[in-house]
């Protein structure tokens, strides 16, 4: 049965409730709850980027030119098969990079962004997130990737600075489905496998995104259910991509 999780945000106490189910708790950890809401950090620094030497700005409007001048513009379209891929680690977590597609950049505090103004580069900045939202730069990542007109945005990253959690569960991200995608926006599905006491469970991330101040940002269309997640019974209907 979809088991659909509210707040991941503001929630986090349904991570360790004696209530919940393994698959639930499972679930809750694979779609980066753990860290996603372990955020709260200072900001990266507030100058404009050059390469690997100083973290991106705080995104206040939108804007054609990347952050970091990565070429390509597309207007409109999808991603109809996996793009090329070279897949390195954070953590036990494999994460997406490309030349062309970004991360273009790596702020001092370990945060990956800069993604091309692309469908493709809206997909990979939705598959870094997976891995950063539970990392160990969780806290940096959050604020640079939720965007300035986020509602509530403020408030979400005070209450996500409020809570921590951690785990032993592994999660792999496994396919992709474009929902939608323009220039200004773009709706990503995220499918991943997690797996933890013994058991495994597929599970469906969709990020909302931006393009703003030259970079994809994270735009909740709810911020009661910033980032909307569903367990999924397999991967039917999702474009195979994964390490």
């Amino acid at each position: 049965m979809m088991t659909n999780k509210k707040n991941p945000f503001t929630r986090p106490s349904f991570i360790g409730a004696a209530a919940l189910t393994a698959f639930i708790v499972i679930l809750g950890l694979v779609l980066a709850v753990r860290q996603l809401v372990a955020g709260g950090g200072a900001d990266p620094d507030p100058t404009n980027p050059s390469p690997a030497t100083t973290a991106p700005s705080t995104p206040s409007a939108l804007s054609a030119d990347s952050i970091c001048g990565l070429s390509g513009l597309v207007e409109s379209g999808t991603v109809a098969s996996a793009p090329e891929t070279n897949w390195e680690y954070e953590d036990t977590t494999a994460y997406p990079t490309s030349e062309t597609y970004g991360p273009g950049e790596m702020s001092p505090e370990g945060v990956r962004y800069c993604f091309q103004h692309s469908p493709e580069g809206a997909l990979f900045a939705a598959a870094n997130s997976v891995s950063q939202g539970s990392g160990a730069h969780s806290e940096d990542w959050i604020k640079y990737f939720l965007s300035a007109n986020a509602p509530n945005r403020d408030q979400l990253i005070n209450d996500a600075g409020e809570s921590s959690g951690s785990s032993s569960i592994r999660m792999n991200i496994m396919g992709y489905r474009v929902l939608s995608y323009d220039a200004n926006s773009a709706r990503i599905d995220i499918a991943i496998r997690g797996a933890g006491s013994g058991r495994a469970v597929y599970g469906s991330i969709i990020h909302n995104l931006t393009w703003e101040s030259g970079d994809w940002k994270l735009l909740p269309k709810d911020s009661e259910d910033p980032l909307p997640m569903v367990q999924i019974p397999d991967l039917a209907g999702y474009i195979s991509w994964g390490n």
